[in-house]
């Protein structure tokens, strides 16, 4: 997917948005320079990853259970934070702008555990074991997840449902020429659901992936389920009057043919 750049739904100031990804980044810079004050006794990064993220097998135990939270502000590498803090702000404002800040709170962390759900549920499905290659083989319910990409899936859910005409620019970098071209939202974001989706059914079969493809998944499914029940109420009500205009105004201007019969 290219990477968005611009886009034409309206915001405000995001708040809300602005402080997640500041404390995903206050986050990743402690757990290289300060370990010990996101774990204690930690020495680098690595010990911190595997304490803050989520394991599956951990979860369904009912065994740190509080990782559910963490793990989405805990990143693998700054390729990993970078790409998702870029996707968070981009759809992350226009959302916010929508729901008000305490609803958006509440519906990105449920989005992310939303996404773990559904995470857990596709490791059911699946061997317990599967191949990454000829030589290699992983357990995932003993594979530690992290990152925000499954609430932000649930954000981006959210936006297809607010603001499925907005035109969003993006680009394309192949080797040193960078493509830009634009296309509405609802285009832009099936595409990467369709994506998540292919290769989610993969997984499925059996190939394994470092991508949580079902989280991704679970997130923008819920997103897309909730969105229409965390939108602030002063905003519910213009779109009600709105349609009840839109209604008025349709009946009063629908011309009235009178049949003739012969």
């Amino acid at each position: 997917m290219g990477i968005p750049v611009h886009q034409t739904a309206p915001r405000k100031f995001p708040a809300v948005t602005l402080f997640i990804i500041l404390i995903n980044i206050v986050v990743f810079i402690l757990m290289y320079i300060e370990p010990q004050l996101l774990v204690p006794g930690a020495t680098n990064a690595y010990e911190v990853q595997r304490q803050l993220a989520m394991i599956p097998i951990a979860i369904v135990r009912g065994e740190r259970l509080w990782t559910i939270f963490t793990a989405m502000f805990t990143h693998a590498d700054i390729y990993h934070l970078l790409g998702n803090m870029i996707f968070l702000f981009f759809f992350g404002g226009p959302v916010e702008s929508v729901m008000g800040r305490k609803r958006y709170l509440l519906f990105y962390f449920l989005g992310g555990i939303m996404a773990d759900i559904f995470h857990i549920l596709s490791i059911t499905i699946i061997p317990s074991q599967y191949l990454i290659t000829g030589k290699i083989i992983i357990n995932p319910w003993v594979t530690p997840t992290l990152g925000a990409s499954g609430a932000i899936s649930a954000v981006m859910g959210a936006y297809l449902i607010y603001y499925p005409r907005s035109r969003i620019t993006m680009v394309y970098p192949i080797w040193i020429i960078p493509l830009i071209f634009t296309l509405p939202a609802w285009v832009y974001i099936l595409i990467w659901f369709f994506y998540q989706l292919v290769m989610g059914l993969i997984t499925l079969l059996g190939f394994a992936s470092s991508i949580a493809f079902w989280a991704h998944i679970g997130g923008f499914i819920s997103g897309i389920a909730f969105a229409p029940f965390f939108m602030e109420p002063a905003i519910k009500e213009q779109i009600r009057m709105y349609k009840a205009m839109l209604r008025e105004y349709m009946v009063e201007e629908t011309p009235y043919y009178e049949e003739e019969f012969y």
